[in-house]
């Protein structure tokens, strides 16, 4: 990880010159305005447009017109935001235009796989280009504003919301995080394709005790520096245009009022100079964590704390200000906050032309353009893990008959996941109906197997029997089990991580039945896929997680299965055995009893007495269909010296196969002798490389010092002096030891 020292934090992509004028003239504005013009500045409510929470107020309309509402969630399309922004210019006091925001997390209406399908690619680069596709149809349809990048660090699949974000570790979650905000705001603030970005949810979310969603988080203040923050500091590097606090508490202390986030760290050392929001209804939630006696003093605690705008409870609009008046709350931190939203909105264009982004023809041109469509079918290639594959894949040449089992095999709405924007099921194709394109000669069977339903627990035996009869007749068949869309996101945490209601008892017994089988499953998260796994040996077999891929997720999927492009994801998150061991993640602490050591009675160690301590598939894995070999790695030198030094390490790939392929080359430390315990393994830096069947590709990685460092107990960034272990590899639990000396 890089040193937490940074660099001023830009704004957009603005310069200091044009930041500076367009302070200067919200500076002029604010001096017309009224506190109650302030503070509507500082509220948002929802339109009835879309819903992504409680509806609690009516009425906005009229807010609108008076001037009590800064910002309009959840309104779309560019005439309805046109009419909404019409009221706001023509009608109240001073015309201050609208800002809109929406969630926006993996599309717009071109619905691109969820946030942690597409970390599996190991490709910031295709997932800046998701974003930019989404930041385009978006902007097309009125949107200014995305909630996204969700870079919450998540180590524990009972969370529904790892769907989000990038997984389980702290530098790929960096990376995309970075990527996404490039792709969103573009290089323009100003460009008509652009919107701002809104890094969420800080901080510490993905920590929720249990895994259950909203709530509270444990961490030391050490442990959410090094692990939890960078993700949400890559993104203010980015130049990030806001934050959204998240809803727990943080040590205590609920994030939406809590100063060492919003006033030390986000401000003063991160230097940010964008707005913070909360999430929906944060402030209302104070009361209920119990750090707040009513809704004056929530507001109070929020405000004074850094927040500058409220997302749908009306507590600013409510009480800021008599806050004001009693000198509980300056009239100098009005002013902050509305001048941040004032900017916000300068920089975006919209007080020269209020209506730039409400086009509705080029609206009609943006959405489902065809070059949407097809990067999101290369994204969902991408971003598919093939996790085991008995020679089975790629079915080539095509089977002349082919079964198709599994309700999920004929829905097009669970290929979409949770937050699929303004995307619609009848825009994509099942994968059923993909194949029956594809393979237009062959006879294709389908029966729909069982329920998908995790409180089904009646006998599904005729299902199973009729299913195996289809499987049957076939050459192959191919088994859809998994999550439907309700079972994986927000507000939806699951104790059981198998396969939901009676599937698994269909898998097997396809699998049983003698046909080859290509098991896919579909998911928001990672599954306790064991019992599955193991009936896949000495079977002719293949097992395909595809996540939820998203509008053209049907079309890759037959892309993957008939070999037309190879598998090339990898793991952001380690797939369990069970669910006793979540969370689960490979950057563990070293315990002074590790299974490896010798022992006089290896019982006395840390172990389960019932299963190994590894997951079932490692973070980091993933098959392709070809292989690469890996020669011995090399070091430039045995040695660093200085913070200012660098080493090179360099090692050689060689694609004994026969087709192309991509490899996801990861690299991992080791500091097995520091001032306090480090990770048995940290990520420092990948590289994903496409190389050629029978060809030889040498790549070089960059050591510096500040990759060795880490923050202490004392909360100071340090490198120390030592002996360092590099693990280079295809996966944490595949790779090659080099070490070398550390002497600044």
């Amino acid at each position: 990880m890089a040193s937490p020292s940074a660099t001023p934090a830009r704004f957009f992509n603005l310069d200091e010159r044009d930041y500076a004028a367009a302070e200067q003239r919200c500076r002029a504005l604010l001096a017309r305005m009224t506190l109650a013009e302030k503070v509507g500045q500082m509220s948002q409510f929802t339109s009835d447009r879309d819903t992504t929470g409680p509806s609690i107020r009516e009425g906005y309309q009229d807010d609108i017109r008076e001037g009590r509402v800064g910002s309009i969630f959840n309104a779309f399309d560019a005439d309805f935001t046109r009419q909404l922004q019409t009221l706001a210019v023509n009608e109240s006091r001073l015309g201050i235009p609208l800002l809109f925001g929406y969630d926006v997390v993996h599309g717009f209406r071109t619905i691109f796989p969820i946030p942690l399908a597409m970390a599996s690619s190991w490709h910031p680069e295709g997932v800046e280009a998701a974003a930019r596709v989404a930041a385009t149809e978006a902007a097309a349809a009125g949107i200014h504003w995305a909630f996204a990048p969700m870079v919450d660090v998540s180590r524990d699949a009972r969370w529904g919301r790892v769907m989000e974000g990038a997984g389980e570790d702290p530098l790929l979650s960096s990376r995309m995080a970075s990527a996404q905000v490039r792709g969103y705001q573009g290089h323009d603030p100003r460009a008509l394709d652009s919107v701002a970005a809104c890094v969420k949810h800080y901080a510490g979310y993905g920590a929720a005790e249990a895994g259950r969603d909203y709530n509270s988080v444990d961490l030391s203040e050490r442990v959410m520096r090094s692990v939890h923050l960078p993700p949400h500091q890559a993104a203010v590097n980015a130049g990030v245009a806001s934050v959204m606090t998240s809803f727990n508490t943080v040590d205590g202390v609920p994030a939406s009022c809590n100063a060492l986030l919003l006033r030390q760290i986000l401000r003063d050392e991160w230097q940010f100079r964008g707005l913070v929001v909360t999430d929906y209804t944060a402030i209302m939630e104070l009361l209920e964590h119990g750090v707040a006696a009513d809704a004056r003093d929530a507001a109070r605690l929020a405000v004074n704390a850094g927040v500058d705008m409220d997302m749908q409870d009306g507590y600013f609009l409510d009480h800021l200000a008599e806050l004001v008046e009693a000198d509980d709350v300056s009239a100098a931190r009005i002013d902050e906050a509305t001048l941040r939203v004032l900017i916000l909105k300068d920089v975006l264009g919209l007080f020269e032309d209020p209506y730039r982004y409400c086009d509705e023809a080029r609206e009609a041109t943006a959405l489902l353009a065809p070059e949407h469509r097809r990067k999101a079918r290369e994204m969902a290639q991408q971003s598919m893990v093939l996790l085991e594959n008995n020679d089975l894949l790629p079915l080539s040449p095509a089977p002349q008959r082919l079964a198709v089992i599994g309700e999920l095999a004929d829905s097009r709405a669970d290929l979409l996941g949770p937050w699929h924007g303004n995307g619609h099921a009848q825009d994509a194709h099942t994968l059923l109906e993909a194949l029956r394109g594809r393979l237009s000669s062959a006879e294709i069977y389908y029966h729909a197997g069982v329920p998908v339903d995790i409180d089904d627990t009646a006998s599904r035996q005729r299902e199973i029997a009729e299913a195996v009869t289809t499987a049957q007749q076939a050459d192959v068949a191919v088994v859809v089990v998994g999550e439907k869309e309700p079972m994986s996101g927000e507000a939806a945490s699951r104790t059981d991580l198998g396969l939901p209601g009676q599937q698994l008892a269909l898998a097997l017994a396809i699998l049983a039945s003698g046909t080859p089988t290509v098991v896919v499953t579909l998911s928001g998260r990672p599954l306790v896929l064991s019992e599955l796994t193991a009936a896949l040996t000495g079977q002719s077999a293949a097992l395909l997680h595809g996540w939820w891929p998203g509008s053209e997720g049907a079309e890759a999927l037959v892309d993957l299965l008939l070999g037309d492009v190879s598998p090339c994801a990898r793991l952001p998150m380690s797939f369990p055995r069970s669910v006793g061991q979540l969370p689960l993640y490979y950057g563990q602490l070293p315990t002074g009893r590790p299974v490896f050591r010798e022992n006089p009675d290896p019982r006395y160690s840390s172990k389960y007495i019932d299963s190994p301590n590894t997951p079932l598939y490692p973070f980091g894995y993933g098959l392709s269909y070809t292989h690469v070999d890996y020669a011995t790695p090399q070091l430039d030198k045995p040695t660093l010296t200085g913070p200012d030094d660098q080493l090179t390490l360099n090692i050689e790939l060689t694609n004994t196969g026969e087709r192309d392929g991509v490899e996801v080359v990861q690299l991992y430390l080791r500091d097995p002798v520091a001032s306090i315990s480090r990770p048995v393994r940290e990520l420092i830096d990948f590289k994903r490389i496409e190389i050629a069947a029978g060809a030889r590709e040498r790549i070089s990685f960059i050591i510096r010092a500040e990759q060795l460092g880490f923050i202490g107990s004392d909360l100071r960034w340090r490198c120390e002096a030592g002996r360092f272990e590099l693990h280079i590899g295809a996966h944490v639990e595949d790779t090659q030891t080099l070490t070398f000396d550390y002497q600044p």
